[in-house]
């Protein structure tokens, strides 16, 4: 059963308590009148009785002229109280229509600061999980009472949470940039190191497992600043066709062995950041092939516009994915295991990555460069093992006319 809204409450409650005030002002009236009404012509029944001769004509005796006044007043003092109920009744029946619809205002007005506090909150929350709505604000009007004390402690949460975002933002960006000089420089001194003529087998060898290990961190940091970056909301935007990145990026994985690559790339304009979305394109594409079968895989990408916004759907086979586990891979720095139908996973927690096949960060760029666009990214298990990734854009069908968003390239790869 659907319950009342807090205005429909206080509505009844104001048409209620008038109601009430009603009844008790009618009942109180009603017993006034009937005891002034009790006793209205003792002073001529007085006169009646010293005098019972020639008072009306036609009468006979005081004893009937008493009976005859007796009855008018018993008359007089039920038409008196009868209209009084029925025409108080009436009227306070009317009263309380109006003053319920007085009251359905008056509540809706002292509830508007409430509602836009709600708003407020519901924006911000419907924004994304890294912060990026927390730069709104309330900024209630009016006098100082409950509710805008209320409004301006909301405020000053949210600007404490804004400066803890952009502070631990900063500190990744500034962190994985002081990281690539240090990385940059032994990749240059282990590349002069294996280029030396008299360099042993040994000395080789040794240089390029150090190479890997360099390279991995370099991709590492690489991805921490892309999540850094894309946490930001887009303000350049760019027409871009994602059936132009994925056609690019498909290319290059088209040759991949004992992989069946599948294209189906209809026009799916959308605006925003042209490196942010190819990594975003990139980082589903190399998911697919990274955790897809040993052999027999298969590939399956596909752009369009659906209602209204640029979609990108991108499905692999691979093993099987636990529905619950769903939001798990969105997560930074953790994955699934590839042999959890053969070994379960120990204390029930997915495996910390950077160990095997990644660091984790491909589909929280993913999702990050999504709402960092105003988009969405859901992800469900696919029939007999697998994922399948759509990202939904807001689509520039309609806006920019296509041979325009069309006539923008696919964004070289850096």
């Amino acid at each position: 059963m659907k319950r009342l809204t807090i205005r429909a409450r206080l509505t009844l409650v104001y048409g209620g308590l008038l109601l009430l005030a009603g009844v008790v002002l009618l009942a109180v009236t009603y017993v006034l009148v009937d005891q002034r009404m009790r006793e209205p012509l003792t002073g001529v029944r007085a006169q009646v009785v010293q005098n019972p001769f020639g008072t009306l004509p036609g009468v006979g005796g005081g004893d009937q002229l008493r009976i005859l006044i007796q009855e008018a007043q018993d008359e007089a003092k039920r038409n008196a109280l009868e209209s009084l109920l029925t025409q108080g009744g009436v009227a306070l029946l009317l009263i309380s229509v109006v003053a319920l619809g007085f009251g359905w205002l008056i509540a809706g007005r002292a509830l508007q600061p409430l509602h836009q506090i709600t708003g407020t909150a519901r924006r911000i929350a419907a924004a994304d999980a890294g912060g990026r709505g927390l730069h709104e604000r309330i900024a209630l009007r009016g006098p100082r009472d409950e509710v805008r004390e209320l409004a301006d402690t909301f405020d000053l949460m949210l600007e404490r949470l804004d400066r803890s975002f952009d502070g631990q933002r900063r500190f990744v960006a500034n962190a994985s940039h002081e990281l690539r000089t240090p990385l940059a420089l032994n990749r240059s001194l282990l590349e002069v190191a294996m280029s030396r003529p008299g360099a042993s087998a040994e000395l080789r060898q040794l240089g390029e497992t150090l190479m890997a290990v360099n390279e991995r961190h370099e991709r590492l940091i690489d991805g921490l600043l892309t999540l850094a970056d894309s946490e930001q909301r887009v303000v350049d935007r760019t027409p871009v066709d994602l059936a132009d990145i994925a056609g690019h990026l498909l290319d290059q994985v088209a040759g991949t062995p004992e992989l069946t690559v599948r294209r189906r790339l209809a026009p799916a304009t959308t605006a925003g950041d042209p490196v942010l979305l190819e990594r975003l394109t990139q980082n589903l594409v190399e998911n697919a092939v990274r955790h897809n079968l040993p052999a027999g895989g298969e590939i399956d990408v596909s752009t369009g516009t659906v209602d209204g916004r640029a979609t990108l759907v991108v499905v692999n086979t691979g093993p099987v994915v636990p529905s619950y586990e769903i939001e798990t891979i969105f997560q930074p720095f953790r994955r699934l295991r590839h042999d959890r139908v053969a070994a379960p996973r120990r204390n029930g927690a997915p495996d910390r990555a950077g160990a095997r096949r990644g660091f984790g960060l491909g589909l929280s760029i993913v999702r990050a460069v999504a709402q960092a666009h105003g988009g969405t990214v859901h992800a469900q298990p696919r029939e007999g093992g697998g994922l399948v990734v759509t990202v939904s854009l807001p689509s520039l069908v309609g806006v920019v006319p296509a041979h325009l968003a069309r006539a923008v390239p696919a964004p070289a790869r850096g």
